[in-house]
């Protein structure tokens, strides 16, 4: 009886070991399988502690003495465009410093006015900000320019790049200035802008734009200090042709304040390249307008 009892046992212990063995190959099997995997499939990033000679992405190995970072899928990075607002102000990064901050009355004025910063055009001089604080600041300016006097109108004078981009359209269809008299048309001095805003506004109007309360002046006249025409880059003209619209756009001229439908603005960047700089197109009662997306 014991003899037999012994034998069960024995075959019941050969039978235990004999699946243990079997389990433990199939384990053995299945991590070999998982590492072989990890090598190939996966990267692994080096530490800049580590001392080695390999690449950065790299396949582990046990051999390896640093302490990878294992990722197991590559990082892709993709391209992605810009919305306009990001684009708009990335393009005038270069010409403002700094470029104001949202809610000021700087930014306001940028919003309305910034259009020309997006040119990159060495020979095109612009102001380092948005607004001169008197006229001692814009004379000072307006001696650094370059001028071309404007073959329309009297004593008419632009910045040469403006004034040459102007006469080109002008020579292609005949372009009147608004009043004729280029001292109010063409390039002005400080104390004419102050004239122009007290003709339509007050130092009133002035604290409510400030605070953003008030923005429908802006496209009948410029806060003091601030307008394009100080810097030799807008003209007032008498434009009722498509014929004179079309030649001044194929020159770099467009219109950039909404609702000032006189006032034209030397951006000097082609019109289909514009919304590339963030500038939206916008048509009111038949004028297309070139608006800062900000």
């Amino acid at each position: 009886m014991i003899v037999k009892l012994s034998q069960k046992l024995w075959k019941r212990i050969l039978f235990f070991c004999f699946v243990t063995i079997f389990s433990l190959i199939i384990f053995s099997v299945a991590t070999v399988n998982n590492a072989a995997n990890l090598s190939i499939t996966e990267s692994v990033e080096v530490s800049d502690n580590c001392d080695t000679s390999d690449s950065i992405n790299q396949t582990y190995t046990k051999n390896h003495n640093c302490l990878p970072s294992i990722s197991s899928s590559p990082v892709i990075t993709q391209n992605r465009i810009l919305p306009p607002q990001e684009r708009f102000l990335s393009a005038v990064t270069p010409r403002l410093s700094p470029v104001p901050i949202p809610q000021t009355f700087e930014y306001i004025l940028l919003r309305q006015y910034g259009s020309p910063f997006i040119n990159s055009n060495n020979q095109v001089n612009l102001p380092g900000k948005v607004i001169f604080s008197n006229a001692q600041e814009t004379q000072a300016f307006q001696s650094t320019l370059i001028k071309g006097k404007v073959n329309s109108g009297n004593a008419c004078v632009l910045q040469k790049s403006a004034a040459d981009a102007f006469n080109a359209a002008n020579q292609q269809v005949r372009i009147p200035l608004k009043s004729g008299n280029g001292g109010g048309d063409c390039t002005r001095t400080y104390q004419t802008t102050l004239r122009f805003w007290r003709k339509y506004a007050n130092d009133r109007t002035l604290e409510l734009v400030r605070q953003g309360k008030e923005t429908r002046i802006l496209a009948v006249v410029a806060p003091p200090g601030s307008s394009q025409h100080l810097w030799g880059l807008a003209i007032d003209l008498r434009v009722s042709k498509q014929s004179q619209r079309r030649a001044l756009n194929e020159h770099g001229w467009f219109q950039t304040v909404e609702n000032d439908t006189p006032h034209w603005t030397y951006v000097g960047v082609a019109e289909a390249k514009l919304p590339e700089f963030g500038l939206r197109k916008k048509l009111v009662r038949g004028v297309t307008y070139w608006l800062t997306p900000i």
